[in-house]
């Protein structure tokens, strides 16, 4: 693993372990049913943190192509290319976590007129756009500066998709979280925190992992070219000899 990504990633991934372990433990022994929807609201500590660390992945991922602009180390390029990629693998997670909770709350699998659910899938498909955009750009360069414009643009779109979503009146999503969180009792609330931090540290466990995974595929690549570049003689092929020194005459100072 690269000393630059691996560097704290032992204290880390146990940190993560620990966390997750916890958070089923609160999730299914100490966090009441809810009154309302009883034990399918559970799935909330998962649908909801997932929801909050893809959308964080997606304007750090935007932050990171700002840096890389600016400096034009490719290495921010590809932080911001895993950081969304994995915020689309938690966007997935969440639209179905979503789906599931809307149809044992609701009836249907899905609500067209919920803004909550339409938001979380209009970036959702904007960001699907990021792979086909990428990764039709042959040139590193062309591809790096690219995809980087695009990240920053898309980035900037979620904090205005999520203030529009909040500032509209619409009550019909099944929410645990009032508008200050105020409503949440403190088995629910510690249960909540405890599922965010472990889904965070989650993410940045895989984000790192994945980083090292392509550093070293990125080094490995280039020790091909290379040895494909360098000529190698063929078996048996003559090899050339360093010239003969001529032996000075004897007596001869």
């Amino acid at each position: 693993m690269d000393p630059v990504y691996s560097k704290g990633f032992r204290p880390l991934s146990i940190s993560t372990v620990v966390a997750i372990a916890a958070a089923f433990v609160l999730i299914f022994f100490y966090a009441p049913n809810d009154a309302d929807q009883g034990f399918v609201q559970k799935i909330f500590y998962v649908h909801v943190p997932m929801a909050i660390v893809a959308l964080g992945g997606m304007v750090a991922g935007g932050l990171m192509a700002i840096k890389h602009l600016r400096t034009g180390d490719r290495s921010w390029d590809m932080r911001s290319y895993v950081a969304i990629h994995l915020s689309i693998i938690l966007g997935a997670g969440v639209l179905i976590t979503g789906a599931i909770w809307a149809k044992a709350s609701w009836g249907h699998w899905w609500v067209w007129d919920e803004p909550v659910l339409v938001s979380f899938l209009v970036v959702f498909l904007l960001y699907c756009v990021y792979y086909p955009l990428r990764f039709s750009i042959e040139d590193p360069e062309r591809q790096a500066r690219y995809s980087s414009v695009f990240a920053i643009a898309a980035g900037a779109f979620v904090p205005l998709n999520f203030t529009a979503v909040r500032l509209a009146q619409a009550y019909t999503h099944p929410r645990v979280l009032s508008e200050t969180g105020g409503s949440m009792p403190g088995e629910m609330r510690l249960t909540f925190l405890v599922s965010l931090v472990a889904v965070a540290l989650l993410a940045v466990t895989l984000w790192k992992l994945e980083l090292s995974s392509k550093n070293a595929s990125e080094k490995l690549k280039r020790l091909r070219r290379r040895l494909e570049e360098t000529p190698l003689s063929e078996p048996g092929a003559p090899t050339a000899r360093p010239p003969a020194v001529p032996a000075r005459p004897s007596g001869v100072d």
